[in-house]
């Protein structure tokens, strides 16, 4: 019998952070002592309250049978009340918030409720893979580029695009604070993104799981201050340091968030419910738009590890910026390499492990992504190991 994929996964590009972890694993049994600053995922423990609540909560037969998908009433009531609480924004609990099973997930439904095979989504380039290939392609659609430049802070430029592409457009995907680039989106960018869309008839995804990494007295904002006819995700995954745990949540426009449920009621059977209450304990720690103690010092740690390491790899010769967000570090190859996946298959052989640009799109090449994951005795043995590569 001959098994052959469907066309939409024939069209997905190799997985290069599976080809990472191949290399990363021969390593490790030659013996190598591996420091992986590559891969998205705190390191630093899930705060104990929200710990004791999904313990005690998941001891309670009630609990325990299948939740609803689109998300338990205390759940979106506990959303309803963090976006009013941070945001400011007020939203029906009943038509405009949903329950996800980790962003990722809302992402890639997102396009399965609205796109139809040819029509085209615009992606940032580079950016989280999972808009052009688990959210577009898989949903039969066409991605556009949008490239991400430094020239522009990491910003597109809208007035770039063809028009034509505008007129065709279903919707947009944007990400700030910005993985891999760390960049950060002003009000008058979302503003102009905002009248780009409603000129052309496209609706915005705004991917928001980093709105409380941020350092320093920088604030993150919501797309939805400046139009709430979008849609906008975010999730207890990098807030809470709970990626393992996969609660995130989707609010905003009722149509899109009607669609978001159509899809997930055929699919899923919703995130525990012991989990979406532990999420809630979190939520509530929320006073005002600034952080709790339960989140600030977990950012507080990351902003530490971000000063070490840009100071140390500016000590070896290797410039880069400050973010003033995400726990990512987004910087070019030193001038003498020519690939961003040759350069960190050179790094792997060391023991440091890093993402390579390309991995997010084209327009990825010639950059690496940090991520601070590490403590700073780590990351100061890192940049040790990688001063004698680039020295040498």
């Amino acid at each position: 019998m001959k098994i052959e994929y469907a066309e939409r996964v024939n069209r997905l590009p190799k997985y290069i952070f599976a080809a990472i972890e191949e290399l990363k694993l021969q390593k490790k049994k030659e013996g190598i002592d591996m420091i992986s600053l590559g891969i998205g995922d705190p390191d630093l423990s899930t705060p104990q309250l929200i710990i004791d609540e999904l313990v005690k909560q998941a001891g309670d037969p009630a609990n325990q049978n299948y939740p609803l998908s689109m998300g338990e009433p205390e759940f979106r009531e506990a959303v309803k009340r963090w976006y009013n609480v941070r945001f400011h924004l007020d939203f029906d609990v009943e038509t405009e918030v949903t329950n996800l099973i980790g962003g990722k997930e809302g992402v890639a439904n997102i396009a399965r409720a609205f796109v139809n095979p040819g029509d085209i989504v615009m992606c940032p380039n580079p950016g989280y893979p999972v808009y052009e290939n688990g959210g577009t392609k898989l949903s039969d659609g066409v991605p556009y580029r949008i490239p991400l430049l430094k020239e522009n802070q990491f910003l597109p430029n809208f007035e770039d695009i063809d028009t034509k592409i505008l007129k065709k457009a279903k919707m947009l995907y944007l990400n700030y604070p910005n993985n891999p680039t760390g960049a950060i989106a002003p009000i008058d960018f979302l503003k102009s993104a905002v009248d780009f869309a409603e000129d052309y008839n496209f609706f915005i995804i705004y991917d928001n799981p980093y709105s409380e990494f941020t350092f320093g007295d920088y604030i993150a904002p919501s797309l939805l201050e400046i139009d709430p006819n979008h849609i906008e995700i975010n999730s207890a995954s990098k807030m809470f340091c709970m990626t393992g745990f996969r609660c995130g949540w989707a609010v905003g426009n009722a149509e899109i968030i009607d669609g978001i449920r159509k899809i997930k009621s055929q699919i899923d059977s919703g995130c525990p419910i012991f989990i979406q209450k532990a999420v809630i304990k979190g939520l509530n720690e929320y006073t005002s738009e600034k952080k709790p103690k339960i989140v600030k010092e977990n950012i507080d740690i990351y902003e530490k590890r971000r000063d070490v390491l840009i100071k140390g790899l500016k000590k070896i010769g290797w410039e880069t910026d400050f973010p003033k967000a995400t726990f990512y570090l987004w910087t070019r190859i030193p001038e003498n390499e020519t690939s961003s996946m040759e350069f960190v298959k050179k790094l792997i052989n060391i023991g440091v492990i890093l993402t390579p640009g390309e991995g997010f799109g084209e327009y990825g090449e010639g950059y690496v992504r940090f991520a601070l994951t590490q403590s700073i005795d780590r990351i100061k043995e890192a940049i040790e190991r990688i001063e004698k590569l680039i020295n040498n």
